[in-house]
């Protein structure tokens, strides 16, 4: 799973005074990418290494969205569509039916 000091280094956060609203948008962001792929608990999928870097770097593009956009007005426009999140969350989407078709096979 990402980390509080993996997301404060990708928005160059250099404090600690936003840890716990950091900790709630990495819990919500992961949270968030596993129903959107699934609604099964599939815990050992979540564990491959070839999706666990996936999740990380999808829950940490989430979270800096939701910390980049807490207000609840904006003077600026704003994609309702993050591309990065979307392509990785159609990627493990992918992979999760193939994790499926192997478990399938295997018995």
């Amino acid at each position: 799973m990402a980390t509080i000091a993996d997301l404060e280094l990708s928005l160059r956060i250099d404090d600690e005074a936003d840890d716990r609203l950091l900790a709630g948008y990495l819990n919500t962001a992961e949270s968030y990418i596993k129903n959107a792929v699934t609604d099964e608990v599939a815990e050992e999928f979540w564990q491959r290494e070839d999706v666990s870097s996936l999740l990380d770097t999808a829950s940490l593009a989430l979270a800096a969205t939701y910390y980049n956009n807490r207000l609840v007005v904006v003077t600026t426009n704003i994609n309702p569509v993050d591309l990065t999140l979307s392509a990785i969350i159609g990627s493990l989407r992918g992979k999760y039916v193939r994790y499926q078709e192997e478990a399938s096979a295997d018995g």
